[in-house]
């Protein structure tokens, strides 16, 4: 697909249009959609069908760019921005790319905190989300070990790229979530089970046909053997969709069905208790050696 065409194709031509994700980066699978962010004053993202492609559309204003959004326009290439509006905010992003992948990385540390002691409260009265949280707080921590290697969080890749970081202090504790996430329990079996629910949480919440690319996705992976790659993959859209919803989670009691099944939920709560113990050490220990760096 030509790129620059999308904005015609999509009757974006009138705003600020960039490519990112994967595709932008040469590093993309056969199966993975595009990515574009405009500029067009809305929120959220919507899903197209190009011919046999799938594009991607984050939609944005100029005044919702929090740290964490600028440290997915890295490396963004610009298609369409005739007042050089997005060259400009892209600009500012390359002038800071070394902190804002820190900021990003402490947020995500706090978040991890924050999610591991909310797990912790849920054992206590016997909430049957605590499940959820504890793998929320996981891939955060994940999204965290990323930031600090200076690298964008790119789910359907982030393990083939983990292989093959250094082994130093910080990255060796991707062990832990590898470990809590229950990583090595993937099998072509329970990928089944958790696409079919991953998909049906995705229909629930976003409601904008991203459960066709979740569907290509997973194809393909499981096609490949790439069994823990997809594992990993199901788990962090349903985290970034249990995200958009936190607040109103509880009034849903149903989503505990489907999320079961698509976090791979654990049930004991004592391990849940264990488990976030230990991200809260890890997140901690991690922001203390941040502190400490010049």
């Amino acid at each position: 697909m030509d790129v620059k065409q999308i904005p015609q194709l999509l009757s974006l031509s009138d705003f600020p249009v960039g490519f990112g994700g994967c595709r932008n980066d040469g590093t993309n699978f056969k199966c993975c959609e595009y990515n574009i962010t405009v500029l067009d004053g809305q929120s959220g993202e919507s899903v197209h069908r190009i011919e046999n492609d799938f594009v991607k559309v984050h939609h944005h204003s100029f005044d919702d760019f929090n740290g964490d959004i600028l440290h997915h326009l890295q490396d963004m290439s610009v298609i369409n921005d005739s007042q050089w509006k997005l060259r400009m905010l892209l600009s500012k992003v390359k002038e800071k790319k070394e902190q804002i992948p820190l900021s990003h990385a402490r947020s995500c540390l706090v978040d991890a905190g924050i999610l591991a002691n909310k797990a912790r409260d849920c054992v206590k009265i016997k909430d049957p989300f605590a499940g959820v949280w504890i793998k929320c707080a996981s891939y955060f921590l994940a999204d965290a070990i990323f930031s600090l290697n200076l690298k964008r969080p790119s789910p359907t890749h982030m393990l083939e790229i983990m292989r093959s970081m250094k082994k130093d202090k910080i990255n060796q504790k991707f062990s832990i979530i590898h470990q809590i996430l229950g990583i090595e329990r993937s099998s072509t079996s329970l990928l089944s089970r958790m696409v079919k629910s991953t998909i049906g949480f995705s229909d629930m919440v976003e409601h904008n046909g991203n459960s066709e690319i979740i569907k290509k996705k997973y194809e393909y992976l499981v096609e490949n053997s790439l069994l823990s790659d997809c594992y990993f993959y199901l788990g962090y859209v349903n985290r970034n969709n249990v995200l958009k919803i936190r607040n109103q989670i509880h009034r849903n009691p149903e989503f505990i069905h489907v999320l079961k099944i698509g976090l791979d939920m654990e049930s004991d709560s004592m391990v849940i208790d264990s488990q976030a113990t230990i991200l809260i050490q890890t997140a901690n220990e991690i922001l203390g050696d941040m502190k400490t760096q010049p």
